[in-house]
């Protein structure tokens, strides 16, 4: 049984929201070494250029830098080593057909402990153009600016 409950987060990529459009997420669990997991619960990783390919069956995290754990010995781990997923079957042969039909990618996009285990969110994504990153932070913009405004109107502060 786990020791701790809930959900710790270790590492976010907020690059990746922005250079891609998120269609869906999953969650995967990590095949990692000792030190790899005294170097999470130290709250050192950083996902900003990871990836994850499908070889053979299998799904495998790459370039996701968790650091040497400073107490290790010769028994640490490499710091960029190919790490492997735990998904089921079919979200396995669904992430393939993505990828390989559609063109999308798979990319990390949170790190973090759910109930004692480490947990990698990884979502299906496809690239944005400028012009598709410039339109979302003028969506995003506009959203604000009208939850605002209903903020004030509730108030009773009506600038119109």
């Amino acid at each position: 049984m786990p020791r701790e409950k809930g959900r710790t987060l270790v590492a976010q990529n907020r690059k990746a929201r922005h250079d891609y459009a998120i269609k869906e997420t999953y969650e995967a669990g990590l095949v990692l070494v000792g030190t790899e997991v005294k170097s999470l619960r130290a709250g050192r990783a950083s996902l900003v250029d990871g990836f994850v390919t499908i070889d053979e069956g299998e799904a495998w995290l790459h370039n996701v830098h968790i650091p040497e754990y400073d107490q290790g010995t010769w028994t640490n781990h490499e710091p960029r080593r190919k790490r492997k997923l735990l998904l089921n079957g079919a979200e396995l042969r669904k992430l393939r057909m993505a990828v390989d039909r559609q063109g999308f990618t798979i990319v990390p996009l949170q790190l973090y402990f759910k109930d004692g285990y480490a947990k990698v969110e990884i979502g299906l994504a496809e690239g944005r153009k400028a012009h598709d990153k410039r339109h979302a932070i003028a969506e995003r913009d506009a959203a604000r600016e009208m939850a605002k405004a209903v903020g004030r109107r509730s108030k009773g502060r009506y600038d119109g």
